[in-house]
């Protein structure tokens, strides 16, 4: 088969939370310039409804649905109006998440839990929605959790994000097992550094760049791009005998170090 035709996604229908900036409204673009239709998900309405016109003056499909991935009865909410729009959802890009940086003896249980309630407990209430609706319509489908490189390793001042994502990593193994017999695959993308409107400022700078000489073995930061490859074999029928795996994208930073 060709490449074209084994990573093409026409006919498909996509949710991707947290879709309005960084790597979410990366993924959501991606997916539609591959064919699939695309429910973007997630708390900021104009920059949904920005991303939305984007992708339909591109050609694609896009709907805009407000979602906050910690109010529980609004994620099936959120599902119906996909399936409204689009149809049963076939892809689910899991990438809401939120950040927090602080040394253990300074972090608050506020910040703690922020963290875990949005990067894990946020993260399996979506999937599990969506493994349940895939599951009934037994048509099959592809949930991709968005984990990271601190899911396998630590550094500093990120010991919350770090737990989550390995629970993530975790999350994502153990769904796969349960959900193989149904059809439903679940498997994980691992990014390492990449180059967001968040952190643009701070990898251009001489302390930046220093990380980047020190950490990341291919010297250099990763840009969205470099996800592109990993998404679309994981949201594709070219992933169609794989499931419970992470797939790490990190310039080789995770066989060195994260520090």
């Amino acid at each position: 088969m060709r490449a074209a035709e084994l990573f093409n996604l026409s006919g498909r229908t996509a949710l991707v939370t947290g879709a309005s900036s960084g790597l979410g409204r990366h993924f959501a673009r991606v997916l539609a310039e591959n064919g699939a239709r695309v429910a973007i998900a997630a708390r900021r309405k104009e920059r949904l409804d920005a991303l939305a016109g984007e992708i339909v003056a591109a050609g694609g499909a896009a709907a805009p649905i407000i979602l906050d991935v910690n109010d529980r009865q609004a994620i099936p909410e959120a599902f119906d109006v996909a399936e409204a729009q689009f149809g049963p959802v076939d892809i689910l890009v899991n990438n809401a998440g939120v950040a927090a940086q602080a040394r253990v003896l300074d972090q608050s249980a506020d910040d703690w839990r922020k963290v875990l309630d949005t990067n894990l407990d946020g993260v399996w209430f979506v999937a599990q929605e969506a493994a349940r609706r895939m599951a009934a319509a037994e048509r099959g489908g592809t949930i991709i959790n968005i984990a990271s490189i601190f899911g396998f390793g630590v550094a500093k001042t990120v010991s919350a994000y770090a737990v989550a994502k390995a629970g993530v990593v975790q999350l994502t193994k153990a769904m796969a097992l349960e959900l193989a017999n149904s059809g439903v695959r679940v498997n994980a993308l691992a990014p390492g550094y990449i180059v967001t409107e968040l952190n643009r400022d701070f990898f251009e700078s001489d302390k930046g760049q220093q990380l980047i000489d020190r950490a990341i073995p291919m010297k250099r930061i990763g840009q969205e791009a470099d996800l592109d490859g990993a998404l679309l074999l994981l949201a594709s029928d070219a992933s169609s005998f794989m499931t419970g795996a992470t797939v790490t994208v990190d310039g080789g930073q995770l066989v060195r170090s994260l520090n």
